[in-house]
C-alpha cells in the first residue's frame, strides 16, 4: 500500500534527469532531459504498440535538439552522421536556425515535444536520412497528437475546433508512417527501428485496420500466425488483431 500511495505522488520530474550532449554537427554541448528508464513503470500499450508508463510520457523526451545549432533526431538516430549528411544540415538547418541561450524546461509540454519531433523530422529529410527514421518520427509525432487530444477539454465550439484540427495533424502523420512503413519492409533489412518482422507486421496490421486496409491487415497477421518461430506474445497479440478484422470486414460487407 504504501508504495502505490509513493507512486501515485510521483511527478514527471521524479522520471527525468539532464544529460550533456555532445552535438555530431556542431561540436558544442548542450543538456537536454531524458528519462531514467530503470523508474519506468509500464503499462499496457495501445493497440498499435504505442508505450505507456504510468506517471510520465516517456515519448516526450526521445528527441535531441541542439539549442546552438538546430540539429534533431531521436536519440537512437542523433549520432554516426556521415560527413555529407553533416554537410547537408549545416547548409540548410544551421544556417537558418536561431540559436537560443535557455537550458532544458523541467519537462516538456506535448506542444514542445510535437516541435521538437517536427524539427527532428525535417532535419531527417534534410540529411536523406533512412526511410524507416522518417516513418518513424512520423509515427511517434501522431501519437503526441493522439496524446495532446486525449487530454484536450472540449467544452466550447472553439475547443471543439481546436480538438478536431489536432485529430487532423494525427491522422496524416499516421498515415504518412503506414505508407512509409509499407515501402520500408521491402527495402530495408531487419531489425527496423529495433523491430523485428513479426513486430513490423503487428504494428502494419493494427496500422491497416484503422485505414480499414483489411485485406493488407489479414496478410500481415497472417505472417505472424503462420510462422514457427514467431514467440507467444505476439501471437496472441496477432489473434486479437485477427478478430477485429474480422469484425471490421462483417461491418462493411452489413453496411
Amino acid at each position: 500500500m504504501e508504495k502505490e500511495v509513493k507512486e501515485t505522488n510521483q511527478q514527471e520530474t521524479d522520471f527525468l534527469f539532464t544529460k550533456n550532449v555532445c552535438c555530431s554537427v556542431c561540436g558544442q554541448t548542450f543538456q537536454t532531459r531524458v528519462v531514467k528508464s530503470g523508474s519506468l513503470r509500464r503499462l499496457e500499450p495501445d493497440f498499435d504498440l504505442r508505450p505507456k508508463f504510468r506517471n510520465i510520457d516517456a515519448l516526450k523526451y526521445e528527441v535531441y535538439s541542439c539549442p546552438h545549432c538546430g540539429y534533431s533526431a531521436i536519440g537512437r538516430y542523433f549520432e554516426n552522421l556521415t560527413k555529407g549528411q553533416i554537410q547537408l544540415i549545416r547548409e540548410q538547418v544551421c544556417e537558418k536556425f536561431r540559436p537560443t541561450e535557455q537550458g532544458p524546461q523541467d519537462t516538456y509540454t506535448y506542444e514542445t515535444a510535437i516541435a521538437r519531433f517536427k524539427l527532428a523530422l525535417y532535419n531527417s529529410e534534410v540529411k536523406r536520412a533512412k526511410l524507416s527514421e522518417k516513418a518513424y518520427t512520423c509515427l511517434k509525432i501522431s501519437w503526441l497528437y493522439r496524446s495532446l487530444a486525449d487530454q484536450m477539454p472540449q467544452d466550447s465550439a472553439e475547443q471543439k475546433e481546436k480538438k478536431a484540427e489536432i485529430r487532423k495533424q494525427e491522422e496524416a502523420f499516421y498515415k504518412k508512417a503506414f505508407e512509409s512503413f509499407q515501402t520500408v519492409i521491402a527495402t530495408e533489412d531487419f531489425p527496423i527501428c529495433g523491430m523485428d518482422s513479426f513486430t513490423m507486421d503487428y504494428l502494419l496490421a493494427a496500422l491497416a485496420c484503422h485505414f480499414k486496409e483489411y485485406s493488407y491487415a489479414s496478410k500481415a497477421i497472417g505472417n505472424i500466425l503462420s510462422s514457427q518461430t514467431a514467440d507467444r506474445r505476439i501471437k496472441d497479440k496477432a489473434l486479437d488483431v485477427k478478430t477485429m478484422i474480422v469484425e471490421g470486414m462483417k461491418k462493411e460487407s452489413d453496411s
